[in-house]
């Protein structure tokens, strides 16, 4: 597995390295949200019958669903009700609303990260924020024919 930027299979560091993966291809395989074959972990699930494998599949699965879930209920508590106290502070239902506080959630999100982080989350959320908005906004015969 060769692909642009990575060394090709089994060289490591430009050593030929046989029956081995790289470090690269070892990182790129680690990253991945569920085994492969090419791990132990992943080995071993092949091995057993097609069954549990689809019960493991599964199980794993209902797992990332569940913290993707979490995630997303979080975002979206944040960001609505960062939403509503912006909209009784300035008592006017605008666009601006929307904007601002997914400036201030995007912003927090990512505030850990440092600075910068934060001003990209905050723009790109408020960005979003906007868009949705702006659409959620148009009038309903207008909607029918999204301008792209």
């Amino acid at each position: 597995m060769s692909l642009p930027g990575m060394l090709p299979p089994g060289m490591a560091g430009g050593q030929q390295n046989t029956g081995r993966m790289s470090d690269q291809e070892m990182k790129m395989v680690k990253a991945m949200r569920y085994d492969t074959p090419m791990t132990p972990q992943g080995a071993a699930i092949s091995s057993l019958p097609v069954r549990q494998q689809l019960r493991q599949g599964f199980r794993d699965m209902y797992r990332s669903s569940l913290s993707s879930g979490r995630n997303f209920g979080l975002v979206g508590a944040i960001f609505s009700g960062t939403e509503c106290c912006i909209e009784g502070f300035r008592a006017k239902n605008d666009l601006y609303n929307g904007v601002a506080a997914g400036c201030l959630t995007g912003g927090a999100l990512a505030a850990k990260a440092g600075p910068q982080a934060a001003a990209v989350g905050c723009a790109g959320f408020a960005a979003f924020s906007a868009a949705i908005d702006y659409y959620m906004r148009l009038p309903p015969d207008e909607t029918r024919k999204p301008v792209i």
